[in-house]
């Protein structure tokens, strides 16, 4: 995995705004569409980029369509997504949070409705998988951008899991690790294909706000377990190719029982990877740099701070997006930051929060506060 060696490097999150016409699209057409966000991607100067997720229905659920074993109880769309209404958030404020439901009963029938697990899961999605890394690979060749500088991301077991109910396994164990056996074939195509890889884990830490009941202790034992599962996922992965990603979810909401950083790093910092992203550019943890003066980061990892992010749709000024990064490096060193954002910016597709012109503006934003950061940083 690169890192800041002489400026500080920019990347983002993966998903970018696309249409839902796309997951239709035909192999010629959703190939071009690479080609043209890859392009843009490099015309906007980001360094380490991938195909903003053209081809997936949402970060998660494409999944479904590349592992044996499950059976998908498909719904007509119309019904309204209850998550947050079961959280700690929706019991502070019920009102906002039954409005958020009802404003995505639309966007629902991206999530095609409830996956059970019904016997032995197999990964089956190589064919998928391998059209995506061509289509990568070839568009930023197009583009000049070098192959190194590439990062796909893939599915947490913990997110896979949380959509799989289990009706086939003997215990809870037994399906996780039987998830982490399917999403170790992901993950090493991924990296033996020359791609860094990313692993996507909002659940890691959005388990708390939807677990009202359990005490910090709980989800910390409840965590621990997940990482060993996704260390297990990782078994035989070098951790410099695996980048790691967790977040608050894609809720402009209040958010004030997000579980704090320095109530999961340790265990965050127990994962196989070589790098850590996470949310760091909006009012609810932009604090949360000084938990790095106290975590310990081993010398050998880096981190992907956001630096712009998904919770709004202001877009930041340059001169706060250097102040962010120059925080990050004054404690952990220069050569461990790159630049990130909070999240991805079109999780499930067609239903971007941010309109595709702001998220382009917010790149841009990231790309020049980059710059500017690393002219203090190297003076």
């Amino acid at each position: 995995m690169k890192r800041s060696e002489d400026r500080i490097l920019t990347t983002h999150i993966g998903s970018l705004p696309r249409s839902l016409e796309l997951l239709d699209a035909d192999p010629a057409t959703l190939k071009h569409a690479v080609d043209e966000i890859v392009g843009r991607q490099v015309q906007t100067g980001l360094d380490i980029i991938t195909d903003g997720e053209l081809s997936k229905p949402s970060f998660i659920t494409y999944i479904n369509d590349r592992v044996d074993g499950i059976k998908v109880h498909r719904h007509t769309g119309e019904e309204p997504d209850a998550f947050w209404m079961q959280t700690r958030e929706a019991r502070t404020f019920p009102e906002y949070y039954a409005k958020l439901t009802e404003d995505l009963a639309g966007a629902a029938a991206t999530f095609e409705g409830d996956v059970e697990t019904v016997g032995p899961l197999r990964y089956t999605g190589h064919d998928l998988l391998q059209r995506d890394i061509d289509n990568l690979k070839a568009a930023a060749a197009e583009a000049g951008a070098a192959p190194e500088n590439l990062f796909m991301p893939s599915v947490s077991v913990t997110d896979a899991e949380i959509i799989f109910r289990n009706s086939y396994y003997a215990s809870e164990d037994e399906h996780l690790y039987a998830i982490a056996d399917v999403m170790h074939e992901e993950y090493k195509a991924i990296v033996d294909a020359g791609l860094v890889l990313q692993v996507d884990d909002p659940t890691l830490i959005t388990h708390w706000i939807a677990a009202v009941d359990d005490t910090l202790a709980d989800t910390r034992r409840w965590a621990e377990r997940r990482v060993d599962a996704l260390n297990h996922a990782l078994r035989g992965i070098p951790p410099d190719r695996v980048r790691f990603h967790t977040c608050y979810s894609v809720d402009m909401g209040p958010r004030v029982h997000d579980l704090e950083l320095k109530d999961i790093v340790d265990i965050i910092l127990k994962i196989n990877a070589g790098a850590y992203s996470f949310e760091a550019a909006n009012p609810r943890h932009e604090h949360e740099w000084r938990v790095w003066e106290e975590a310990q980061l081993p010398d050998e990892k880096l981190l992907i701070p956001g630096t712009i992010t998904h919770s709004t749709v202001l877009v930041e000024h340059p001169e706060l997006v250097a102040e962010r990064i120059i925080r990050f490096a004054n404690v952990v060193g220069r050569e461990r930051v790159i630049a990130g954002a909070d999240c991805g910016f079109s999780s499930v597709a067609g239903a971007a929060g941010v309109h595709e012109s702001i998220v382009w503006a917010k790149l841009g934003s990231l790309v020049e506060g980059a710059s500017r950061a690393s002219e203090r940083l190297w003076a």
